[in-house]
């Protein structure tokens, strides 16, 4: 298995941000750019899930990573909701809300899985090494 290195590397954070970029088609493709509260929501809630994946992971500790994995995972939550104001409102088609729902609904089984596996491990985080690797 390869060694994660970046938080680029986690797939979990990639799936983010591509259903990020997804949001922000939706935005300048549809009616939905123009209600901008609601645009100003999933904007934020659907970049929360990829930065605090990336917060979680540069914290070097898995306790604090689990933390900011369960935010990014009731930020996906979020942005489904949100999903469904935007379907309702008639900003954005079924197959939109199909295709991106479905997405959302992977990245938080991943990210669930994600935390699982992190809570099975006793690795702490590097941050917790008593000895430091040269410079």
């Amino acid at each position: 298995m390869a060694k994660i290195e970046r938080f680029e590397d986690l797939q979990v954070w990639q799936l983010a941000r591509e259903i990020c970029n997804d949001i922000w088609t939706l935005f300048e493709t549809t009616s939905l750019g123009k209600d901008y509260e609601l645009k100003n929501q999933m904007s934020r809630c659907s970049g929360s899930v990829m930065d605090n994946i990336a917060e979680g992971f540069e914290r070097n500790g898995n306790r604090e990573f689990i933390q900011f994995l369960s935010i990014s995972k009731g930020s996906c939550g979020e942005l489904k909701s949100q999903l469904y104001r935007a379907l309702d409102r008639k900003h954005i088609s079924q197959e939109q809300f199909d295709i991106i729902t479905a997405k959302a609904e992977i990245e938080n089984k991943k990210i669930g899985s994600f935390i699982v596996y992190l809570n099975s491990k006793d690795y702490r985080g590097s941050k917790f090494c008593k000895t430091f690797p040269a410079q």
